[in-house]
C-alpha cells in the first residue's frame, strides 16, 4: 500500500446537494422552494412566524424577571492559589488580596469581589483577603496554617435616600378638631 492508494471507505463522504441544477438532479428548477410567494425569495427569515397562528412567544405567559442589582463575583480554588505560589507568580509570604490575584492574572477586574472555593490543596502558609469564601476553604487555608480574611462587598457609594414625609392636607383641620 502507498500514500497515494489511500482513501476513505466508500459513502463516508457524502456530496452536498447541488441545487438549481437542471431538473434531473431531482432539486432543480425551483430548488425546493415551491412556487413564489415569501418564503421563495431570497432575503427571508421568519423566525418566530408561524402561519398566522397565535406564536408559541405569546401564548406562554410572562415569567420571572432579571435582576439587575445581582453581583457575581469571580471564582477562585485554593489549587490554583497553589499552582501560582508554585510557579512564582504570587508571592506566599505577602499578604494575598484582590490586587495581588489581578497582577498574577487569576482573576479579571474582579468588580463583585472574589470567592474563593476549596477545590484542590494548599501547601504554603498563607494570608488571605478576599470578598467571601466557602467554609472548606477556609478549613483547607487554616489546616496549611494560614489565615482567611473576608472583606465586606463593594455597595453602591451614594447613601440611600431618606423618604420624604408627605404632607398631611387636612394637618390644620385635625389640629383645630383637636382643640376643641
Amino acid at each position: 500500500m502507498k500514500l497515494n492508494q489511500l482513501s476513505d471507505n466508500p459513502g463516508a463522504r457524502k456530496a452536498r446537494i447541488r441545487w438549481g441544477r437542471g431538473i434531473g438532479s431531482g432539486k432543480g428548477k425551483t430548488a425546493g422552494r415551491g412556487h413564489k410567494g415569501q418564503l421563495a425569495r431570497t432575503g427571508v427569515a421568519l423566525n418566530g412566524f408561524e402561519g398566522g397562528q397565535m406564536p408559541i412567544y405569546r401564548r406562554l405567559p410572562k415569567r420571572g424577571f432579571i435582576n439587575p442589582f445581582t453581583r457575581k463575583p469571580e471564582i477562585v480554588n485554593i489549587g490554583r492559589i497553589q499552582a501560582a505560589i508554585d510557579s512564582g507568580a504570587l508571592d506566599g509570604a505577602q499578604p494575598i488580596t484582590i490586587d495581588a490575584l489581578k497582577k498574577a492574572g487569576i482573576v479579571g477586574k474582579g468588580l463583585d469581589g472574589v470567592r474563593l472555593l476549596g477545590d484542590g490543596t494548599i501547601k504554603a502558609k498563607v494570608a488571605i483577603e478576599v470578598s467571601t469564601a466557602t467554609p472548606s476553604a477556609v478549613a483547607a487555608v487554616e489546616a496549611a496554617g494560614g489565615t482567611v480574611k473576608t472583606l465586606a462587598v463593594r455597595k453602591s457609594a451614594e447613601p440611600p435616600k431618606e423618604k420624604k414625609k408627605k404632607k398631611d392636607k387636612n394637618a390644620k383641620k385635625k389640629t383645630a378638631a383637636a382643640e376643641e
